[in-house]
């Protein structure tokens, strides 16, 4: 008995080193995911270590995102205050060291822009679109050149920066434009630089008489009960500088509107301006 026991093993075929396991038919039509169901059942343990690490890495993820988020909302801040705590110049100067640095504010501020309910270049666009096509506009610090793009206006597009053929490079206090040679000067959320008087005394410079003077800000800025400017006083700095106030629109909860026209005869005795400060536009940590 002993020795036919032995016999049976000897029959028994030795597999090659190299020899891959043939699978019984039960093996081979098992699909991976039942595999996988018999191998959490007969393993619980270990499937839900697998879920676990799985969804570490989704929260890391997750993490890492809003994290690079914050890190370029702060950018934005820094940047954003830059321009509001320094002059046109200044601030020419300093993305003209470091362009990427132009990107990264306007990636920010899109984004900022988002979350308001209604965007002030579009109403600038409309009342353009309700007035004659052949009125020639500037576009004082046009950022992205929406305005340009959508409307059927000649428009010079001026900023700091240039990505855009179409966009010239610039300080606004000194554009390349000659004296009287536009119809419509618009500053849609550019009066940034602490020198903001000069980019108007450009505006003032390249409107013809009787052209209009548009202007778009956030109305914490002139909200004088937040430390804002009084918008009395700005209208009336602006009026003294050869405006005529035609109309303010604050129905906007976010900005509010100037629109002013040049006055078709100039005072040729220039006075002191009493130009009020406006207040920075900071955005909060979110």
């Amino acid at each position: 008995m002993e020795s036919s026991k032995k016999r049976k093993r000897v029959k028994r075929r030795r597999r090659a080193p190299n020899e891959i396991p043939k699978l019984s038919s039960k093996e081979e039509t098992t699909p991976t995911a039942e595999r996988a169901n018999e191998n959490e059942e007969e393993n619980p343990k270990a499937s839900k270590k697998l879920r676990k690490s799985q969804g570490l890495v989704s929260n890391s993820s997750s993490f890492l995102a809003k994290m690079k988020a914050k890190l370029s909302g702060g950018h934005f801040r820094m940047l954003n205050e830059k321009l509001y705590t320094c002059t046109g110049k200044e601030a020419l100067e300093y993305f003209n060291d470091d362009p990427t640095l132009f990107d990264a504010y306007h990636a920010g501020y899109q984004e900022q822009m988002s979350h308001w309910p209604e965007q002030p270049v579009n109403i600038i666009i409309n009342w353009l679109k309700d007035h004659n096509s052949s009125l020639v506009v500037a576009d004082f610090g046009c950022g992205d050149a929406r305005l340009a793009k959508n409307v059927k206006n000649k428009v010079f597009s001026f900023d700091l920066i240039s990505n855009d053929p179409s966009v010239i490079s610039c300080d606004m206090s000194n554009t390349p434009l000659g004296s009287s040679s536009v119809d419509v000067a618009v500053f849609c959320l550019s009066l940034m630089g602490t020198n903001f008087p000069s980019y108007l005394n450009e505006a003032h410079r390249i409107l013809k008489p009787r052209g209009w003077l548009l202007i778009a800000e956030v109305k914490s800025r002139f909200d004088s009960n937040t430390g804002g400017a009084d918008p009395k006083k700005f209208t009336k700095a602006v009026c003294d500088l050869g405006f005529t106030s035609v109309t303010k629109d604050f129905s906007n909860k976010m900005f509010i509107l100037f629109y002013f026209k040049k006055k078709e005869e100039q005072n040729s005795k220039k006075k002191d301006i009493d130009w009020p400060e406006l207040k920075p536009c900071l955005y909060k940590r979110r």
